[in-house]
């Protein structure tokens, strides 16, 4: 089993509905966004030993950069905009739109909107 990920980061602003009030989320505030893509196979590693080249995971960074960065969450998502329903999100675009040799498939999807946080999604997570 092989297993390869990758970074990118974007800054967003978003406000988190539903909350008590007087809590800080609620308010519009803004964060420097990680989002880290798992791929795995147990397969055979491609030439020249890849799972895959890093670089098939370039058009994820370039939706993340078109409609994620500097953006407001809240007008972009649909959903309120917590770091669980990103990752759910990221989870499934990578699912829908990379094109990955079977078998490789994305194990996870990471957002961390800050240094000591994150959320993760992925259909074998527990």
């Amino acid at each position: 089993m092989h297993r390869i990920g990758k970074q990118f980061r974007f800054e967003a602003a978003h406000s988190l509905p539903d909350l008590p009030e007087g809590h800080q989320c609620a308010r519009v505030h803004g964060h420097s966004y990680t989002v880290e893509v798992h791929l795995i196979t147990d397969g055979e590693l491609t030439r020249p030993g890849f799972v895959v080249d890093f670089a098939e995971l370039g058009p994820f960074g370039a939706h993340v950069r078109d409609h994620f960065d500097h953006r407001d969450l809240n007008a972009v998502l649909g959903a309120p905009p917590t770091s669980e329903h990103l990752a759910a999100y990221f989870y499934r675009w990578c699912r829908d739109h990379l094109r990955l040799p079977t078998p490789v498939r994305v194990e996870k999807v990471r957002v961390s909107e800050t240094a000591s946080t994150f959320a993760e999604y992925g259909p074998g997570l527990s």
